[in-house]
């Protein structure tokens, strides 16, 4: 059996910067406990990795006792919540994605110049209700081109869309056209906002999907990255699974099965990735294969309300960090393992 990885493919550089907070807050062994608003990133291995330390997950602030620390997870958050936590006298550490942040800024950019925003997204993902708590009396959402016949417009010739970082390309391309059909004029972001991580993974699974019989997503059910990649995979015509890790593996679907793409969503860590390739090897006597589709160079440092809070503990955390990129890795890994692979390279972009 083939087994092709795709590079990139797991952490990316917003998840691996989020991991880090909460990983930086464990190390410093503060006497007060630490909490998160939301999961962290979107992966269930992540947030119970994590649990298992006592870090505190809570889907409201009313859980957190006053004076503790609270980290915002990389989805972003309201301006109403941040004030919630200032009323609470919380310590907040804030995790958002920069790549978040900035469509948070193009939101309230946009309603200060009077424009109408039409958020693209799914309404309920925790990064849409952050940023459309940016401007609530400006912003609506549109889920498909189902909801633009709703939508009350005051001037067509004063609208914007911006969107959720996590989209798939090809929904997302099929919903702003139908945006542009409508009203002629609205205007685009400034520059795409569409983060580079999901495109580059999804690229890498365009590229490869169609000549696999089989592809594997590793993620979690509620990561929107992870779901877009496995409905890409499908739309390919190659049967996909999103799964967690190992455990969810199904004899059945290998049977006839020669050739299987692995990749992973943008907050799956890459030791589940590698559990599911020895698996493979040991039962299917699995050939390994990396792709490199995209080099990525890009690199989130800490945030400043973390650095700010290490320098009163007398840290010093401008260029400490813990987490670190192990999905490139994967040769010297595979060497130690004593396992037999080859690394196409195929790049078609880089990134940073």
């Amino acid at each position: 059996m083939k087994l092709i990885l795709p590079n990139p493919r797991g952490f990316c550089a917003g998840v691996y910067m989020a991991i880090d907070v909460v990983e930086q807050l464990v190390q410093m062994g503060q006497d007060k406990p630490i909490f998160v608003y939301h999961e962290i990133v979107h992966n269930k291995h992540v947030v119970d990795r994590f649990r298992r330390r006592d870090v505190t997950f809570v889907d409201s602030l009313d859980e957190v006792p006053m004076g503790s620390i609270v980290v915002f997870s990389a989805h972003g958050v309201s301006p109403a919540l941040r004030r919630q936590a200032v009323d609470l006298e919380l310590t907040a550490i804030d995790a958002t994605c920069p790549l978040v942040t900035k469509v948070h800024a193009e939101a309230i950019r946009y309603a200060e110049k009077g424009y109408q925003i039409l958020l693209v997204g799914h309404a309920d993902h925790q990064e849409i209700v952050g940023t459309r708590g940016e401007a609530p009396d400006a912003i609506q959402i549109v889920s498909s081109a189902k909801d633009i016949p709703g939508l009350q417009i005051r001037d067509p010739d004063r609208l914007v869309y911006l969107t959720q970082t996590t989209l798939s390309m090809d929904d997302l391309s099929k919903i702003i056209d139908a945006l542009r059909d409508a009203f002629p004029n609205i205007k685009a972001p400034p520059s795409d906002d569409i983060c580079y991580a999901t495109t580059n993974r999804q690229k890498a699974v365009h590229a490869i999907a169609a000549e696999c019989d089989l592809v594997l997503v590793v993620g979690s059910k509620n990561s929107s990255n992870s779901v877009r990649l496995t409905e890409i995979a499908e739309a390919s015509g190659t049967a996909a699974y999103l799964i967690d890790d190992k455990s969810e593996l199904d004899k059945d679907w290998f049977e006839g099965v020669d050739r299987v793409l692995i990749t992973a969503g943008a907050s799956a860590p890459e030791d589940l990735v590698r559990e599911i390739v020895l698996y493979l090897i040991e039962e299917y006597d699995g050939d390994v294969e990396q792709r490199d589709i995209y080099h990525e160079t890009i690199e989130f440092g800490l945030p400043l309300t973390l650095k700010k809070f290490m320098r009163a503990h007398g840290i010093d955390g401008e260029n400490r960090r813990i987490v670190r990129d192990d999905a490139v890795a994967l040769d010297g890994w595979l060497e130690a393992q004593g396992i037999t692979h080859q690394t196409v390279g195929m790049t078609i972009g880089a990134t940073g």
